[in-house]
């Protein structure tokens, strides 16, 4: 297939639906249920649960941590393996099957719940980056906006069917109903690993593999692309500079992903059905600002895209914060009697929004910037950056709230997306691309 050609739509269709599958792993698990479940029954540790959430901060940091370092490394020999599908099958499996065991912890069982969250957070977290490097095989570099959009969107539409299906039979995170609630596990499990089955079926590797090596060799040899592509980084500007924003938005985005409900549920202190209501919200603006910004940024570029989003967060975490005070603002300009639970939805739509467009712009821009044969590496280095991003969000949140409490601690998220804006605006989205186009590895004197 040609560079400046499309993908088949079946083949298109079949990675989309890779973000399909998985969605619904960040939902049940990392987002709405399990989470909370954590937090509130398996530690319980009230009112203020501060322990249950620093848990839960170091739990996902370790995850993100393994990723960091694993990655880029992946990445290195995947592309020289012609393995890409391999790697992200290992992945898949390895996800499915921990996810599933979060069954069997009960309540007081710290650290088997810890462990268990590193390990099915690791797979499915590397595994992003798996499948991300696959986009630019999928068509010309103008189009991957609305291709990664169209993933991601289908993302949140798998989300909101998982969800709604564990919210509607396993009913509310309590203790009480403890023995229906800890089937979230399996159900995310089984879910994921039927959905990805046509990622499987449609999507090809593409790239001659190298020659073959050993176990030791492989990675001698990943780590040594990996080696020259830091060598090299001078060359790849505005990727180092996107990177460095993509890790300040990341942590805000991670600190959202991981503590929205918790702090819905602590310091919103909302009933059971605004909980389902606000998750339906999030899964369908999600789901529009993702494929709306996709579109968008096929006409306006990746970059001018990935600032909109970045300035449409800052109103949704100016939102989160102060809804206590537009609550009373509403309650004294109008004359309502509004509660703040229903105030927090409208928080819910902007972060939503924000939520869908910001992740999708960074992989398409990423997708722009990379050469032709080194997608898994370059995958892999956006991936160490998005995780290292989560590891000094969620620890950087969870010692805030430790000291703060949560409802002050969101704060630190404004101050992450404004370092993002400032870190991306050297990024030249033309002159990178080009830089993409013209690469030559350097110690083969070859295109790539």
């Amino acid at each position: 297939m040609s560079q400046n050609q499309l993908a088949p739509k079946r083949e298109i269709f079949g990675w989309a639906m890779f973000d399909f599958a998985n969605q619904g792993y960040t939902l049940l698990i990392i987002t709405v249920i399990f989470g909370d479940l954590f937090t509130r029954v398996i530690v319980g540790d009230a009112p203020d649960y501060r322990l249950g959430n620093l848990l839960w901060s170091v739990a996902l940091a370790a995850s993100y941590l393994m990723v960091v370092v694993a990655n880029p490394v992946c990445g290195a020999v995947m592309d020289y393996t012609h393995s890409r599908k391999r790697f992200l099958f290992g992945s898949y499996l390895l996800t499915v099957i921990a996810t599933a065991l979060l069954y069997f912890v009960e309540p007081g069982w710290h650290t088997v719940a810890v462990l268990l969250i590193i390990l099915s957070n690791f797979a499915y977290s590397i595994g992003e980056g798996f499948i991300a490097s696959f986009l630019p095989d999928l068509g010309p570099r103008k189009a991957l906006g609305w291709i990664s959009g169209l993933g991601w969107g289908l993302g949140y539409i798998g989300g909101l069917v998982a969800a709604v299906f564990a919210l509607l039979f396993l009913g509310e995170v309590s203790a009480e109903n403890y023995d229906t609630i800890r089937w979230v596990g399996p159900f995310a499990g089984f879910f994921f690993l039927i959905a990805a089955v046509p990622t499987f079926l449609w999507l090809k590797e593409r790239h001659d593999s190298l020659p073959a090596a050993s176990n030791t060799g492989l990675m001698r040899i990943g780590l040594s692309r990996v080696a020259t592509t830091w060598r090299e980084i001078h060359y790849f500007r505005d990727l180092r500079a996107l990177l460095i924003s993509v890790f300040f938005t990341m942590s805000g985005v991670y600190i959202i992903i991981a503590f929205s409900f918790i702090y819905g549920a602590q310091v919103i202190g909302w009933e059971e059905d605004v909980r389902v209501l606000m998750f339906i919200i999030v899964q369908i603006t999600a789901a529009l600002g993702a494929v709306g910004f996709g579109w968008l940024q096929s006409r306006l570029g990746a970059k001018t895209t990935y600032l909109m989003t970045l300035v449409l967060w800052l109103a949704a975490i100016l939102a989160i914060w102060q809804t206590p005070a537009l609550t009373l603002g509403m309650q004294r300009a109008f004359g309502v009697d509004w509660e703040a639970q229903y105030v927090f939805l409208i928080a819910g739509v902007l972060a939503g929004a924000s939520l869908g467009s910001s992740q999708s712009a960074t992989r398409a821009l990423v997708g722009v910037l990379t050469p032709r044969g080194k997608e898994g590496e370059f995958f892999g280095l956006w991936g160490m950056a998005s995780k290292l991003a989560a590891v000094f969000g969620m620890l950087g949140l969870g010692a805030i709230q430790w000291g703060l409490g949560l409802a002050d601690a969101i704060v630190f998220c404004l101050v992450l997306f404004v370092l993002a804006i400032v870190t991306v605006l050297p990024v030249n989205e033309q002159r990178g691309a080009d830089a993409a186009e013209q690469w030559h590895d350097p110690a083969s004197g070859q295109p790539l």
